[in-house]
């Protein structure tokens, strides 16, 4: 990973606040249910985003990052690579400051959509493990 890439993790987990999570499942033992409820261990705001769910993790589940009527800090994505395009044009409508593609997600067009429109942008990582590195003191 670049020095880029810590930089930009790094600023994401230090000043989001809301996470918008696209594809959160309803099955605690998926890594879709699991990442964001560390999360929102965390102290973040996890607002779930999934047309088959009516609420995950307290909150109230949206059907697309459109109908989320607040303000996002970050799209997380739990989808297939070849889905990420929809989302991040979402992303960037909605205002949204981040889109993270979780471990083994990755479009290069879409991630080319979100920086040319100002976000950053975060591919193949899982933010869980980058957030335990990042919070986790230095020996």
């Amino acid at each position: 990973m670049s020095y880029e890439e810590q930089q930009t993790i790094e600023k994401i987990l230090r000043t989001a606040k809301t996470i918008a999570t696209v594809g959160l499942s309803g099955d605690p033992d998926k890594p879709s249910h699991k990442v964001p409820a560390y999360l929102q261990e965390q102290g973040y705001r996890v607002i779930p985003v999934n047309p088959g769910l009516k609420s995950a993790l307290g909150e109230q589940a949206y059907a697309s990052v459109s109908d989320v009527p607040e303000a996002i800090d970050v799209v997380q994505i739990f989808r297939p690579s070849d889905e990420v395009g929809p989302i991040v044009d979402e992303a960037i409508a909605a205002g949204a400051k981040a889109v993270w593609m979780q471990l083994g997600i990755a479009n290069e067009e879409a991630a080319a959509r979100a920086r040319a429109a100002g976000l950053d942008v975060v591919m193949n990582q899982c933010m869980k493990v980058q957030h335990t590195r990042w919070s986790s003191p230095m020996i």
